[in-house]
């Protein structure tokens, strides 16, 4: 008898019951609750159903030694972490971005690239703030980039710059791009005027197939040249859109833009999700970092749409452009896009806005890709 209580009190040891405390408890609602706003919200429910599933896989206590926690050298979990630690996910899915993205408004309209490039102040905003609240420079930078709305950037940066934060940052990265359909519309609404919301702009210029292989050969050249730390995004991003518009790579294009980016966004959703073990999360840090995170996009929002109104007083009649794509400038593709067009509609039923704002929407990916270049190049 003895014996067996001996042997179930062991038994009792080893589970989770025995080694849970209210942190883990506080995670695993997190990821329940990330969980809900995906399935019943379905607020981006590809990242947001990995990340909260992670979020559960990483709070299940362990005991020490077990080797299953993916902070624990050599555990599967930990393996696969490495593609979020060493930073190479990310260039992976900016791979995928580009074979799947359509450039063709922004090259019919270059001056679109210009908002794209005014929404990072919310990077640099963030930067700053981060500053001012006391973290390390490096560590700021790392937040900043959080205002790009880009999460591949954000892990991307994070890993190089301020890994111990990377958790939060992703996370937070990841939640807040969800929820860019909440955080912007109030925003747009405040800035703009009842006229300026039925701004109607001039239809795009159809772009012939030659000008969509000419731009990411040119796009890359021009940018990594002037920011070469951005290579590993700035390269797979335009790579990955010369395979889809050379015409000649289907399959390359169809594996980039489908299966490819569709099994590295399960991995590092799940694996930052698993990093968000109570311990490592629940810090003050990460609440600083989520109150800057959402300070960043209403700055990139604001910058944005702020830009649109200013740049409008020097642009002739007839080729004024709608201050409602001003957020799209943030690189949520085509979540902010997509905001643009349903806010326009609501004050005129026959503007199609989501053509014009994903002009800036795309410049947006390529404007953090740079800035996360240029920010590395300072602080690595």
């Amino acid at each position: 008898m003895e014996n067996i209580l001996f042997n179930l009190k062991t038994f009792w040891q080893f589970t989770g019951f025995a080694n849970l405390q209210w942190g883990h408890l506080i995670m695993i609602i997190i990821g329940c609750f990330f969980i809900y706003l995906a399935i019943k919200k379905e607020w981006e429910p590809m990242l947001l159903v990995p990340i909260g599933f992670g979020i559960l896989i990483g709070n299940i206590p362990l005991f020490a030694g077990l080797s299953v926690g993916v902070y624990e050298e050599g555990s599967v979990l930990n393996i696969l972490y490495q593609g979020v630690q060493q930073g190479f996910y990310p260039p992976l899915i900016f791979m995928g971005i580009g074979a799947m993205t359509d450039f063709s408004a922004l090259i019919s309209n270059p001056k679109l690239l210009l908002i794209g490039a005014a929404a990072q102040f919310g990077i640099f905003g963030a930067y700053a703030i981060s500053l001012a609240v006391g973290f390390e420079p490096s560590q700021a930078g790392a937040i900043g980039i959080i205002g790009g709305a880009d999460g591949p950037t954000a892990i991307f940066l994070t890993s190089r710059l301020a890994p111990d934060l990377l958790g939060a940052v992703a996370v937070s990265a990841y939640s807040y791009m969800a929820l860019v359909p909440v955080i912007q519309p109030p925003i747009m609404r405040l800035l703009t005027t009842k006229k300026e919301r039925v701004i109607r702009m001039k239809p795009p210029r159809p772009v012939a197939p030659t000008e969509k292989i000419l731009f990411p050969i040119i796009g890359f050249l021009l940018t990594a040249f002037i920011v070469p730390s951005g290579i590993p995004l700035l390269g797979m991003l335009f790579f990955g859109n010369l395979i889809k518009e050379s015409g000649v790579t289907r399959r390359l294009a169809n594996t980039a833009s489908g299966p490819l980016i569709d099994v590295v966004t399960i991995l590092i959703g799940l694996t930052v999700g698993a990093s968000t073990q109570a311990d490592h999360f629940l810090r003050p840090d990460s609440v600083k970092i989520f109150i800057i995170g959402a300070l960043s996009f209403m700055i990139a929002t604001f910058a944005g749409v702020l830009f649109v109104k200013i740049f409008n007083i020097f642009l002739k009649e007839g080729n004024k452009i709608n201050p409602l794509i001003g957020n799209s400038g943030v690189s949520a593709v085509p979540d902010s896009a997509r905001v643009s067009h349903l806010i326009g509609l609501e004050y005129d039923k026959t503007n199609y806005l989501l053509m014009h704002a994903m002009g800036p929407n795309v410049a947006g990916v390529i404007g953090s890709a740079v800035a996360a270049g240029i920010l590395l190049g300072f602080l690595a």
